[in-house]
């Protein structure tokens, strides 16, 4: 049998786990259907130009362009994914299959069309919940009790294509952002390399999406990990596991007054982790701070600080950070 040629399409961490699993897809079936489905010919990986990072700003390549030179993949790395070079090189390698993963560009229609399976993108939500650029985070700071990934045929709206398949997991109380990425990432690949075969051989007719129940998960911004003492315990705890590890959550700590220099009154403190309690008082304000914990009241009940971090020092258990620093019930968050 003829192997599917499949151009993959990916720069994030996330597309890792994808592109891994399809070069090792013959050796991942089951006897009883490697013969009966088709091999995969990975004809090129198209990933993001190399960018600048780090102190000496030296370019650097995405985690997918690594993982493909090591397995010994033709890389391409348009600056545009509309340049008509590119669209025209792509044309030439005549794809049966597009897969995207995170590749972070908007594909035109001419690509849209160019292969005869059409494209398959992996997304990270079950669709049509939480469509857009962040929905791992947005899922765990709206408080949802699962997720899931969904292979979905792409079309020229953002995450509106018809779905492919679907599979759940749920959204654990010790889940961040980093740790439902890691098992997301693994659970898309499992199901991708999953249904390529049937969806070539035409045995799952994709369903178009319900317009019920659909939602936006739009970029995450670094203000979106400033905490809002005035939102109740549990809204504020979401936040702080889907903000982690990054732009994480963060406060404004008042020092005791200086009225010469007010302005080093505030100090920038990160919340690595925390717990709800049933306590309650002014939002932002100190209930109580020993080695259990320093407890801050919100909105609706409050929160205890587990795990912390000074602007500019490392992070730390709160017993340990109240060894060095004076914070005492009736200081505040802001």
């Amino acid at each position: 049998m003829t192997a599917l040629r499949i151009i993959f399409m990916g720069t994030a961490e996330l597309s890792c786990a994808s592109l891994g699993k399809i070069v090792g897809q013959a050796s991942s079936l089951s006897g009883d259907r490697q013969d009966a489905c088709p091999t995969f010919s990975i004809a090129a990986v198209v990933t993001q130009p190399d960018k600048p990072r780090g102190r000496d700003l030296k370019l650097q390549p995405s985690l997918v362009k690594m993982l493909a030179e090591k397995l010994q993949l033709p890389v391409l790395q348009p600056a545009k994914a509309r340049d008509e070079k590119f669209i025209s090189e792509l044309r030439g390698l005549e794809p049966d299959l597009i897969v995207v993963v995170a590749y972070g560009q908007i594909l035109p229609q001419s690509i849209l069309d160019l292969p005869r399976h059409g494209c398959l993108n992996v997304h990270t939500s079950l669709l049509p919940k939480f469509r857009g650029a962040a929905p791992i985070q947005w899922a765990i700071a709206t408080g949802e009790s699962e997720t899931g990934v969904t292979i979905m045929k792409m079309e020229a709206g953002l995450d509106t294509g018809p779905v492919v398949s679907q599979r759940r997991t749920p959204i654990l109380p010790a889940d961040d952002s980093a740790t439902l990425h890691d098992r997301l990432a693994q659970l898309g690949a499992e199901l991708l390399a999953q249904t390529i075969p049937d969806f070539v051989a035409g045995k799952i007719p994709p369903v178009p999406q319900s317009a019920e129940g659909a939602s936006h998960a739009p970029k995450i911004k670094k203000e979106d990990g400033r905490i809002d003492w005035n939102r109740p315990a549990g809204m504020i705890w979401n936040r702080l596991r889907a903000f982690t590890p990054w732009p994480g959550a963060f406060t404004s700590w008042k020092l005791t007054s200086n009225i010469q220099h007010p302005a080093s009154n505030i100090q920038l403190l990160k919340i690595w982790k925390a717990e709800t309690v049933q306590q309650s008082g002014s939002p932002g304000a100190v209930l109580s701070a020993d080695k259990t914990g320093i407890i801050v009241a919100c909105g609706q009940n409050a929160l205890r600080i587990l795990e912390l971090q000074r602007e500019g020092g490392r992070r730390m258990a709160a017993a340990e950070f109240l060894a060095g620093h004076a914070l005492k019930a009736g200081g505040g968050f802001v």
